[in-house]
């Protein structure tokens, strides 16, 4: 696990090479095809190297969500489990994280009339107004979200119509799913955080360079997008699709996606400081996959000798 930028491929690749390990993606913009620049996705010469599961899974027009990963992950780990081998998971979407290890609450399935009709409610009111309405049966849950945060409002208010409960009720309720594995939590977190900025921008620049605008511009051509699909929200997407807008211009897209990634980088920091159970490495040392191998080879050996 690490923020963006923090070498997490760069070190799981390595480690295949010296464990008989599987890789596992978790990461909510790798599982989209076509998305390749602005996600940082390993190249086809590195996932030739060392494949890794629940990559290119769905087109952009598509939603994956927190439970199908839970449910993918868990039969990928138990496949390979079989294989004699042992799943490594790497990535920064925490939440799936979450779901993996402490499980989901038991929330009803999408029902496309109730969505509908919030979505025609909406475009006559506004997402801000729907977000008030929530805030009068779900204050808990509407203090947490934006009033532009669509998805969410309405996931919200679905709930909330089809169980006249408040989701947030319902998640402090759930019931926690064990994790039928023994999890060994390695961090990847930066000893200065400006450097893990500097490190963040120089990427950015390089995605651009690469050609970001352009595969936006392709992905528009093939796939029946806008901008509130998930994948368009995207870091680096939603900037580049309003650079494509004319709502910004080029200087703006360079300063507005790296603040953008700056961000998720720092919410990712803040999940992992709540996870007290990691295992830390600073992604900035040197040597930092021999540091990584080294120590799992420790933990496991003292595990195995603790077992016999």
């Amino acid at each position: 696990m690490g923020p963006t930028a923090s070498g997490k491929t760069q070190v799981a690749v390595e480690l295949a090479q010296q464990l008989p390990i599987e890789l596992i993606s978790v990461d909510s913009a790798l599982i989209y095809r076509d998305m390749n620049i602005g996600t940082a996705k390993p190249d086809a010469a590195v996932l030739a190297h060392a494949p890794h599961h629940l990559i290119n899974i769905i087109d952009p027009t598509e939603s994956y969500s927190a439970a199908a990963f839970r449910h993918d992950a868990l039969r990928l780990m138990q496949d390979i489990t079989l294989r004699g081998k042992i799943p490594l998971l790497v990535g920064g979407t925490m939440l799936y994280f979450r779901a993996l290890r402490q499980g989901l609450s038991d929330l009803p399935q999408a029902d496309p009339a109730v969505r509908s009709e919030l979505e025609q409610r909406a475009a006559r009111l506004g997402w801000p107004a729907l977000h008030a309405e929530l805030a009068k049966v779900d204050p808990a849950t509407a203090a947490r979200l934006k009033p532009g945060d669509s998805q969410r409002i309405q996931r919200a208010l679905e709930i909330y119509q089809l169980t006249h409960t408040p989701m947030s009720t319902l998640i402090a309720q759930q019931k926690k799913a064990l994790l039928p594995y023994r999890v060994l939590p390695l961090a990847l977190i930066p000893s200065e955080r400006s450097q893990l900025h500097a490190r963040i921008a120089m990427r950015f620049a390089a995605m651009l360079k690469l050609g970001l605008v352009d595969e936006l511009r392709v992905l528009q051509k093939k796939y029946s997008l806008h901008p509130d699909l998930p994948s368009m929200r995207c870091v680096g997407y939603r900037q580049a699709w309003q650079f494509l807008a004319g709502a910004i211009n080029e200087a703006e897209l360079m300063e507005l996606g790296i603040a953008a990634t700056r961000q998720l980088a720092k919410r990712q920091l803040t999940w992992l400081r709540g996870m007290p159970d990691n295992i830390e490495f600073d992604c900035l040392g040197n040597n930092l996959s021999e540091q990584v191998l080294n120590a799992v080879k420790k933990l496991a050996d003292e595990y195995n000798h603790s077992a016999a």
